[in-house]
Order: C-alpha cells, then sequence, then structure tokens
C-alpha cells in the first residue's frame, strides 16, 4: 500500500503529536502507512502526488479569512505552499480529506466564501447529512444525525455551484462538503474524541481561543459527549483511496 500524507500546522509538539496519533489511531494506519509533513516547521518538500494513496490536511491555528497584514510569514508560506499543492490535487482529483482548516484551504481555493459569520464554540455539536451526504461513499454507515467536535472562528459562508454541500450543523450551514469525486473538506474534527479534546484544551489554554480560567470547565463539558461516528469518516477515506 501506497502510504498516505498527513500534512500539519501545530507548532505545539504536544498538540501535533497528539493529533498524529488519532488519525493513525482512527485511520487504522502504521507510522509508515502515515507520512507527516509539518509545514510551520520548514518550507514544503517536492511531493510526488503518485507516490501517495491521499493527502490529509489537519486543523491549524491559522485562519484563513484574517487579513493579510495580520497574517504572519509563516502562516503567508504555508498559504501559498498548500495552494500550489491544491492545484495539483484539484486537477488530478487525487484523494483530499481537510479537516477544520481544510474548509480554509480547499475552500478559498474552490472561491468559497470564507469569513467569521459561522463559528462556533468549542465542543459537541450535532451535524445532520444532507441528502447527498447519505449517499456519499465517504461517509457510507454514518447515521443522518451525529455528534463532532467542533471549535472554529471562520466557516464557509457560501460554496461555489460546483461543491456538493454534504453536512451542516444549526450554528453552521456548511460542515462538509465535496469537490469533483474525491476532495472532501469538513469543519468538524472527524479524528478528535473527547480524551482528544481536553488534551488540546488543556495545551491550548493560554492562547486565546478561550479565556484561560475557563478551561477546566470546558474539560468538563468534553468529558459529557461520547464522540465515536466521525471517525468512520477517516476509516472510509483510509479504505477507499489505499493502494
Amino acid at each position: 500500500m501506497k502510504p498516505f500524507l498527513l500534512l500539519a500546522s501545530r507548532a505545539e509538539d504536544a498538540a501535533a503529536d497528539d493529533e498524529y496519533a488519532a488519525y493513525l489511531r482512527y485511520c487504522g494506519l502504521a507510522p509508515e502507512q502515515l507520512r507527516r509533513v509539518r509545514l510551520e516547521a520548514a518550507p514544503l518538500p517536492h511531493l510526488d502526488l503518485a507516490e501517495y494513496s491521499g493527502v490529509i490536511v489537519g486543523g491549524s491555528p491559522f485562519t484563513s479569512s484574517d487579513p493579510a497584514e495580520k497574517k504572519s510569514d509563516t502562516q503567508h508560506r504555508v498559504e501559498r505552499e498548500l495552494a500550489g499543492l491544491l492545484d495539483h490535487i484539484v486537477e488530478q482529483d487525487f484523494p483530499f480529506l481537510g479537516a477544520c482548516y481544510g474548509v480554509g484551504t480547499l475552500g478559498r481555493h474552490q472561491g468559497a466564501v470564507i469569513d467569521r459569520t459561522f463559528g462556533e464554540q468549542l465542543g459537541g455539536v450535532e451535524i445532520e447529512l444532507t441528502e447527498a451526504g447519505l449517499a456519499d461513499p465517504l461517509l457510507h454507515g454514518m447515521p443522518r444525525r451525529f455528534t463532532a467536535f467542533t471549535g472554529h472562528k471562520e466557516a464557509c459562508s457560501s460554496l461555489p455551484s460546483h461543491a456538493v454541500l454534504l453536512a451542516s450543523s444549526q450554528a453552521c450551514p456548511v460542515h462538509m462538503f465535496r469537490i469533483k469525486q474525491n476532495l472532501y473538506a469538513t469543519q468538524f474534527h472527524p479524528e478528535l474524541d473527547a480524551e482528544g479534546l481536553v488534551t488540546r484544551i488543556d495545551i491550548y489554554r493560554h492562547a486565546g481561543y478561550f479565556p484561560p480560567e475557563s478551561a477546566e470547565e470546558l474539560m468538563t463539558a468534553a468529558r459529557t459527549f461520547t464522540v465515536t461516528e466521525p471517525m468512520t469518516i477517516l476509516k472510509n477515506f483510509v479504505a477507499r483511496y489505499a493502494g
């Protein structure tokens, strides 16, 4: 089997390693089957897509819709590199799954409107599949409604006409979409279970995502949710594209 590629951009080692471990666990892959490139650490190396089964983009501290002057040099570099890679991925309809940051990257690349209209608080959210979502092979075996963890400042407020809406929540109309046949993005985190969210709350308690004094309350709230269905997407992605 050709390996899959995980493109990560979390600067904190603990968060980056926990994310990688979650993708290994829920994709059902061994480390040699999921190669990781940390985009925030160094320029993107040359990639030959023919060497991979598919590309996964993890979550990110970067906010695509921020004004250019507020973005760091690193964010500008990462955005340029991902946009260039997406040129090839979209042209080839190469298997792609972007989680959370995938909406800001694939969405903007394809002409979606990404802004702060539909941000959601950190925690568990009920997601509902559209009719197209129920019929999509990447969502095979998923119930129409399920709980997933979210937490995002920006989201997609308008999809381009060639995109297919697959899932929504009450507060965020675009939670998952598909471009062509093999290009997917989710706003929720398909790799994140309750303990994974607790770990991120602890790591990011002083990063400005929420008041530091609310961290313990958020951790307690996270543990009240049982989140298991979104991981099916990762299993389906690997099963469909492993080659």
